[in-house]
């Protein structure tokens, strides 16, 4: 009973915290931090694992579908917008409701012999970002008694679980709602993406979002107490393992991308920089840095590195011979060699890393049948083609790939292909560019097949992986300092949430990398508006 009682005060907190923090532009930037990080990260690492264990493959698929579907339906049916806009929240809010009944069995269950109580306080503490986000999201909106009437239905919904018993919660269970809670993860995440009322128009000058930053860092905290207590007595044996995952490989690739900072830090001091005269250093940079190389080199060994070399020189002088021109290039680029490896680099690549070590331990899932070498190709290409991945980020990927048991085409394609395979690249070549590309890399990959396994290089002592953690961490929280969560992951969205309010016209210089130019003066403009970030 006390439980209970907790986690109704929990969902209390959120209003009062509302109060306080919407009283200034910064402290409402700090909550939109923290609801952001907290509630997106908590449906990335907690539910979409458990959602893949129980319904495979096609729970991914609902996801999506409540991800994207009601953004293609606002830009089609652009009138109606806001009413989408409310279906959707409508339905977010719903889940959540369903989502508060198997929150009071976990409790229930968390109270029987031999499971630990930390289940139940962690079903607690999760509740306070839902409070906050349920109270964040709908008063702006609908006003404080909707609000207050959706946190009192969220709160007797949580004591019917409770008092229920065994029989309702086994209708309720996850392998009976498996594609409906899928479908209505995607919303909350489609309404979380998107600022509410307008929050774009307090911080036009982005002074703001070191507030942001600081929220979305105690967002992280709470994220990872959570995980921590979740792995203490839940009885989802590869929801545990895959979290434990996620940090071992964090661990092993910590020193390594450390060095890799510095390895850019120097090429920057000695001239090689992301302006150069040259568009073949350019491609070169673009494609290998030469910092992706490190991480090849020592992780998956020197053979793949060199493989790596040789078709990333063929590549980018193929590339330069043709003047493809490279998109989103670096523009304001620091003046110290130390801020560009530390500061510059990290802020463009960060969001990359953490999505390759997120998006394997996904699609790693024993419950994805992704075994078949060219299944696992296509995929990749599905992910690639939207995105415009930074070559760190591919290396990462790479090696998180190979970490999870997959063919030796599927860990060499990113290496090669991630950084120029994308839609916004290859919309600036030629179809016969397109194919010419297409094939160098198809020759490539037959050729790695005859390449030997890969192997590590170095074995790194636990204290040393760990201080390097804590060091990359460290780079990781200045980033995000400086730019807040919504910047810091911008890279990584292919449609941009628009600010639900009358001002679509607005603003969309600052990263609408979705757009189409149809010709070669609107693919300059395109190009142009790249140059601003």
């Amino acid at each position: 009973m006390l439980y209970l009682l907790a986690s109704c005060i929990a969902l209390l907190i959120g209003p009062l915290f509302y109060r306080y923090f919407s009283s200034g532009s910064g402290l409402q930037k700090g909550l939109d931090g923290f609801i952001f990080v907290s509630l997106g990260g908590l449906v990335l690492i907690h539910i979409l694992p458990e959602l893949l264990e129980h319904g495979g493959l096609l729970a991914i698929v609902f996801v999506v579908l409540g991800l994207w579907g009601p953004t293609a339906s606002e830009r089609l049916f652009h009138r109606y917008s806001e009413i989408t806009h409310n279906l959707t929240l409508s339905l977010g809010i719903g889940g959540l409701l369903l989502h508060t009944i198997t929150d009071g069995g976990a409790m229930v269950l968390a109270q029987q012999e031999g499971n630990s109580s930390l289940l139940a306080l962690g079903v607690i503490l999760h509740r306070l970002p839902v409070g906050l986000a349920i109270w964040w999201l709908l008063k702006p909106q609908v006003g404080t008694r909707w609000a207050s009437l959706v946190l009192s239905a969220m709160m007797l919904l949580t004591s019917v679980g409770y008092f229920a018993g065994e029989q309702l919660l086994s209708q309720l269970s996850l392998d009976n709602t498996v594609y409906l809670q899928a479908f209505v993860t995607g919303s909350i995440l489609h309404v979380v993406l998107h600022q509410p009322h307008g929050q774009h128009d307090t911080d036009k000058q982005g002074q703001y979002e070191y507030q942001a930053g600081i929220g979305s860092l105690l967002g992280i905290g709470l994220l990872m107490a959570l995980l921590l207590m979740d792995s203490g007595g839940h009885e989802h044996a590869h929801h545990d393992h895959s979290t434990e995952q996620l940090m071992t490989w964090l661990m092993t690739i910590a020193p390594v991308l450390l060095l890799s900072y510095a390895v850019a830090t120097l090429r920057f001091k000695w001239g090689l920089t992301p302006q150069d005269s040259s568009l073949f250093r350019r491609w070169f940079q673009r494609l290998a840095g030469p910092e992706a190389l490190v991480i090849t080199g020592l992780l998956l060994g020197p053979w793949l590195a060199l493989f790596q070399l040789l078709v990333i020189f063929i590549l980018s002088a193929y590339l330069s011979h043709t003047q493809v021109e490279i998109t989103d290039p670096h523009t304001k680029l620091p003046s110290q060699a130390l801020r560009f490896g530390f500061a510059h680099l990290v802020d463009r690549s960060a969001p990359w890393i953490l999505l390759s070590l997120v998006l394997v331990n996904l699609i790693g899932h024993p419950s994805v049948p992704l075994s078949n070498p060219m299944l696992q190709v296509v995929v990749l290409l599905l992910v690639f083609l939207p995105m415009r991945f930074c070559n760190l980020g591919a290396a990462v990927l790479a090696l998180a790939l190979a970490y999870s048991g997959w063919s030796p085409l599927a860990i060499m394609l990113p290496l090669i292909a991630a950084p120029v395979l994308n839609i916004a690249q290859l919309k600036l070549m030629t179809w016969a560019q397109r194919g010419i590309l297409l094939a160098i890399i198809a020759v490539a990959l037959i050729a790695a097949l005859r390449l030997p396994m890969w192997f590590s290089l170095i074995t790194l002592p636990e204290t040393i992986n760990l201080v390097a953690l804590l060091m990359l961490s460290g780079l990781f929280a200045a980033s995000l300092l400086r730019l807040g969560p919504r910047k810091f992951l911008r890279r990584l969205m292919l449609v941009k949430p628009v600010p639900h309010r009358h001002e679509h016209s607005h603003g969309h210089s600052h990263g609408h990398e979705h757009a189409h130019p149809s010709s070669a003066q609107e693919q300059q403009a395109h190009a142009d508006k790249h140059s601003h970030h």
